[in-house]
C-alpha cells in the first residue's frame, strides 16, 4: 500500500501542479472581462486541458496499481528477476529527447519560428517512433534469451507494463498525427494548445517510464523498504 500511495501522490501532484499553471484556480470575476468579439474571458481554461489533467490522473492510478502488483508478488519464492537488455537504456534516451524536442516545438509555435518547429516536431516523432522500435528490439533479445512471457511472473510483468506503456505512446502518436498538417503550414491557430498537450502528456510518459526503471532495475526494493519503516 506504501507504494500506491506514494506514486499516486506523485502523479497527483504532478496533475495538480500542470493544472494550477494552467489557471484553473484564477478567479475569472477580477480577471479582464470577455473579449470584443464575445469569446471566453482570459481566466478560462480550455475543457480539453481538464480532460487531459483527469486523464493523466487515472492513467497514474493504473501504472500505480500495477507496480503495487508487482511489489507484492517479487515477494513469492517463484519470482526470478530478469536482466534488461541494453536497448533500454538507448530507448531511455530517446524518450527524453522526444520529449524535449516537443518542449522545443511548443516554444518555436510561440515564437513564430516555422523552420525550429518542424525541425523540433520531425525530431520528436522520429525519436518516439525510435523509442518504440528499441522497445521492440528489447522484446526480441529477452525472447531470444529465453526470457519468454511466460517463463516468470518477472517476465511477464517486464512484457505486460512496457507494452502498456507503449499503448500510451501510440495514442500519443494519433495527437501528433493530427498535429502535424499544421505544424507544416506554419503553425497558427490551434496548433498553441494541441502542442501543450502533448508536451504535457509527453513529459507524463517519460516520467512514468522512469518510474518503470527503477522496478525493472530493482532500485525500488531499497525505496519501499526506507517508506515501510517510516510508517511502522
Amino acid at each position: 500500500m506504501s507504494v500506491i500511495l506514494v506514486f499516486l501522490v506523485v502523479v497527483l501532484g504532478f496533475a495538480g501542479w500542470w493544472l494550477a499553471h494552467q489557471r484553473l484556480m484564477s478567479r475569472p470575476w477580477l480577471e479582464v472581462g470577455p473579449d470584443p468579439v464575445g469569446g471566453p474571458g482570459r481566466g478560462d481554461m480550455p475543457a480539453q486541458k481538464v480532460a487531459l489533467g483527469l486523464f493523466l490522473a487515472v492513467v497514474g492510478a493504473l501504472f500505480a496499481l500495477f507496480a503495487s502488483a508487482y511489489f507484492m508478488r517479487m515477494e513469492l519464492a517463484d519470482w526470478r528477476p530478469m536482466p534488461l537488455p541494453r536497448v533500454v537504456w538507448l530507448n531511455t534516451g530517446m524518450l527524453v529527447l522526444a520529449s524535449v524536442a516537443l518542449e522545443c516545438a511548443l516554444a518555436a509555435d510561440r515564437s513564430r519560428d516555422e523552420g525550429t518547429l518542424r525541425l523540433a516536431f520531425a525530431t520528436g516523432v522520429a525519436a518516439t517512433l525510435g523509442f518504440l522500435a528499441g522497445q521492440l528490439v528489447a522484446w526480441r533479445d529477452l525472447a531470444a534469451s529465453g526470457f519468454l512471457v511466460t517463463g516468470n511472473p518477472a517476465n511477464s510483468f517486464f512484457y505486460l507494463l512496457t507494452g502498456l506503456h507503449g499503448l500510451h505512446i501510440l495514442g500519443g502518436l494519433v495527437a501528433l498525427g493530427r498535429a502535424a498538417p499544421a505544424v507544416w503550414r506554419g503553425g497558427g491557430g490551434r496548433l498553441g494548445l494541441r502542442l501543450e498537450l502533448c508536451v504535457a502528456y509527453w513529459h507524463f510518459l517519460l516520467f512514468v517510464w522512469l518510474c518503470l526503471l527503477v522496478l525493472f532495475t530493482g532500485w525500488a526494493a531499497g525505496f519501499v523498504e526506507i517508506c515501510r519503516g517510516f510508517l511502522s
